[in-house]
């Protein structure tokens, strides 16, 4: 089974409320998991060969929120080709507003662009129909632990 670093940006505590609901389901699947509020990119090199999970919401500009913009900056800036890394991405938003979970794309596209393994599709879930996520996350992340083993 694969060892799963649980990346989170949240702004008002969905994407972490998500992230401990995905918790004890990958546990069941088999997996190690751990979860990171506040991920740094000392934090996620640990998974350089194992398997990430981000979970983001993202700000009403489209951008990623406060608690893991450094994360990101620091995959960007001094990491650049990541093939062994396997990840998957959880991105909230509200479709009133234009960049849509443009936090989890911001992050989508980065790993694409370093050759990371995406697995599975990108889940995007809105706020205006889904007030409470974890309904449609759980799920998926069910689904995706066994794309993962």
């Amino acid at each position: 089974m694969a060892e799963v670093g649980i990346f989170v940006g949240t702004v008002y505590g969905n994407a972490l409320l998500v992230a401990e609901e995905a918790e004890p389901l990958l546990a069941a699947a088999g997996h190690q998991v751990k979860i990171y509020e506040d991920p740094t990119l000392d934090d996620w090199q640990k998974y350089a060969e194992k398997v990430a999970l981000v979970i983001t919401s993202t700000t009403g500009q489209g951008d990623l929120p406060d608690s893991i913009v450094s994360l990101f900056n620091g995959i960007k800036d001094k990491l650049g080709y990541q093939p062994h890394l396997r990840y998957g991405i959880i991105a909230l938003g509200d479709s009133s507003y234009e960049a849509f979970c443009g936090g989890g794309e911001k992050f989508a596209a980065l790993l694409h662009d370093q050759s990371a393994v995406r697995v599975g599709e990108m889940l995007r879930v809105d706020a205006t129909e889904n007030p409470e996520p974890e309904e449609v996350t759980s799920p998926w992340v069910e689904q995706w632990a066994k794309l993962i083993a």
